[in-house]
């Protein structure tokens, strides 16, 4: 089997591991921040941060037109370090913070879907 092409995304944060940790994982914070757009916007958001717990983000355009879930299976978590996880259509996704002088790293590592191009 082939393996799929991937992306990775990288950005600093200026802020605590331990704030960075709770506004990536709590559910209250992703609702603010998991929007591609400002058209966009996440009505609904649960998650159970543990291998093998599941999370489910409802992204919808502001319009009303159309929304979908995004979700996936924890395959591994480790708190302030590491997140793995499986999404629905089975793409792997790798998320990593790193504490370095300025702040922290966050690192996604993400399989490439087929619908849209690189």
């Amino acid at each position: 089997m082939m393996e799929k092409p991937k992306i990775t995304v990288k950005t600093l944060v200026q802020a605590s591991m331990d704030k960075v940790w709770e506004y990536w994982t709590n559910p209250e914070h992703v609702k603010v921040w998991n929007n591609a757009s400002d058209d966009w916007y996440t009505p609904k958001a649960v998650n159970d941060l543990q291998v093998g717990g599941t999370f489910s983000y409802t992204m919808a355009a502001r319009d009303g037109s159309v929304s979908f879930d995004f979700y996936g299976v924890y395959d591994e978590v480790e708190k302030n370090q590491k997140i793995a996880y499986t999404l629905g259509d089975k793409r792997k996704v790798v998320i990593e913070f790193e504490e370095i002088t300025d702040g922290i790293r966050v690192t996604e590592t993400f399989e490439a879907e087929e619908e849209n191009t690189l």
